[in-house]
């Protein structure tokens, strides 16, 4: 079958379109023919290699897919899956082992040996994949493939963040800081489901646009308003905000300053690095709360996902590239030009 790999790290030159091997399927699998996959930061990190990283060589990118169910190996009694071939499924990327204490708690996202596709096991970016029936949701027929690989590993990382662990109430005020990344998008629409009244600081009118689509209801543009903290206490009557979507990292002194006493600051990731300084004396004055997450659940894919595929979330969309122009996706997501999910049509 056809993949994208590389066998060292480096730009997107390293990138490769190559045959692999067949898959055998171990008992307990499911055969995904992958139809659609979708890019993320991560590809580009794991890509570029960071000190202790280890990788299985040949290294198959991808953490988002969906496809169509081909074949199914003695699936145990009780699965409860309820997958059959032909079903099309879209891929939960966050792996756990089900034994440890973490996942016995539903903490799956936590266990003991948690890997993700694309990072610590070969991903999506190929024909084939076999995975544990646990890690599918299966969707409606007729629901656009694309939009459900999009969705996979975003939405299931922003519920978590917004809902789980950030306690989201209707009618409070949330802050997100970047217009057009996966995550922050997500976050958005999900806020706006949610009944919170939406703040996004972003860079450009374009970004801003897409912003405003998904339901922003305040846009203050960074390129203007460098000090942006300072927008936001005037935009909330100089209360600030309950909720600080960051998953910048570098803009935790703004954020910091943006959140109302008692605010929960939530980050994912550091796409801005992840070594930065910080005023402690906001934190204890302000009492604020720094709430971290990875991924989320398995109950949180299903939660998540059934409002996906039923439409009451939206997925914005960039531009799709067929799999083996994988190296043009990557270069379009590293100069930032997306508004939206880019995806790989495979």
């Amino acid at each position: 079958m056809k993949a994208i790999l590389f066998h060292n790290h480096g730009g997107p030159e390293v990138l490769e379109y190559a045959d692999i091997p067949g898959l055998e399927l171990k008992p307990g699998e499911v055969l995904i023919r992958v139809r659609a996959a979708a890019l993320n930061r991560l590809d580009i990190w794991v890509r570029n290699g960071w000190p202790g990283i280890k990788l299985e060589y040949p290294h198959i990118p991808g953490a988002d897919g969906a496809g169509e169910v081909v074949a199914i190996s003695s699936l145990p009694e009780g699965d409860g899956s309820g997958v059959k071939v032909g079903d099309h499924v879209v891929i939960n990327a966050n792996l756990s082992c089900g034994r440890c204490e973490f996942c016995l708690a539903g903490h799956d996202n936590m266990c003991r040996e948690w890997k993700l596709l694309g990072e610590g096991a070969r991903g999506t970016f190929r024909e084939y994949i076999a995975l544990p029936a646990k890690q599918l949701f299966k969707l409606p027929i007729d629901f656009d493939l694309r939009t459900a690989a999009a969705a996979g590993l975003i939405y299931h990382t922003a519920w978590h963040s917004l809902v789980v662990r950030g306690g989201l109430k209707p009618g409070e005020k949330v802050l997100v800081v970047g217009a057009s990344g996966g995550v922050n998008t997500a976050c958005i629409v999900i806020a706006k489901h949610l009944g919170a009244q939406v703040i996004v600081v972003g860079s450009g009118v374009e970004k801003l646009k897409l912003a405003e689509s998904l339901g922003a209801d305040i846009l203050i543009d960074r390129q203007k308003e460098p000090e942006w903290s300072k927008a936001v206490y005037t935009a909330t009557q100089k209360r600030g905000v309950e909720v600080v979507v960051d998953n910048v990292g570098t803009t935790f002194p703004l954020s910091f300053r943006a959140a109302r006493k008692g605010g929960r600051i939530l980050t994912v990731v550091n796409t801005g690095g992840p070594k930065f300084e910080i005023d402690n004396r906001f934190i204890f004055n302000k009492h604020l709360n720094i709430l971290g997450s990875t991924m989320g659940t398995l109950k949180d894919f299903t939660e998540v996902m059934t409002l996906v595929s039923t439409g009451k979330l939206e997925v914005a969309l960039d531009k799709t590239f067929p799999l083996q122009d994988a190296r043009a996706a990557e270069e379009r997501l590293e100069s930032g030009q997306q508004l939206g999910k880019i995806t790989l049509e495979i």
